[in-house]
């Protein structure tokens, strides 16, 4: 039996279309499965993980360069990793917890024993009532890196009673009516400036 070359042709590439088509269909059905759409989540979630922290890390030293106009450099870098180390894991990044401290106690080289004439207490000026809610003692305000993490804690259930919004959430941080509107001005002074820093600093390294 003799079989002409373009039916030939056409079975050859009948065949080649099918096997290709069993092929296309094994891998999806290997994406598909469980195990690997799990692995694909823990690949994705980790990636994501990567680029927050760099993202964050990349804020640090412009922080550094802001803070060293009110301190010592010394004590700008270690505020500056509470920034970092106290914001990790939750809605906010290092930059929000520095324009708090600047806002609240950048007039006062960021002091740890600043205590303002209502009686808040440390570098993100917690009242002593704040603290104990958020299970401090007051006496640990003077204490940085236990500020920071109360501070990270009242931003959040400001951040609750703002519905969301990050903002409002740091005027409420500093209470409510004209003195916290100037305080949301100076928030975003301070914001703007770090910014501008990271831009230059960024400018900087692609120059080099």
């Amino acid at each position: 039996m003799r079989i002409s070359i373009p039916i030939l042709s056409f079975l050859l590439l009948f065949l080649i279309v099918v096997d290709n088509n069993q092929a296309s269909f094994a891998v999806d059905a290997e994406i598909s499965t469980p195990q690997s759409i799990a692995r694909e989540y823990a690949r994705r979630k980790q990636l994501t993980q990567e680029m927050d922290k760099l993202e964050r890390q990349k804020q640090l030293p412009a922080i550094v360069s802001v803070f060293r106009k009110c301190t010592s450099q010394e004590r700008a870098h270690r505020l500056a990793y509470l920034c970092y180390e106290a914001t990790l894991d939750t809605p906010f990044k290092p930059i929000d917890l520095a324009e708090i401290a600047l806002a609240e106690t950048g007039g006062h080289g960021l002091s740890g024993k600043a205590v303002s004439s209502r009686g808040a207490v440390g570098v993100w000026q917690l009242m002593p009532v704040r603290a104990k809610s958020h299970g401090y003692e007051p006496a640990e305000m003077n204490r940085d890196d236990k500020c920071a993490a109360a501070a990270v804690k009242e931003l959040k259930t400001k951040l609750e009673m703002a519905d969301g919004d990050l903002a409002l959430a740091k005027r409420l941080y500093c209470g409510t009516g004209k003195q916290a509107r100037a305080y949301d001005v100076k928030i975003r002074q301070y914001r703007r400036e770090i910014l501008g820093r990271m831009a230059k600093i960024e400018a900087a390294s692609q120059g080099s």
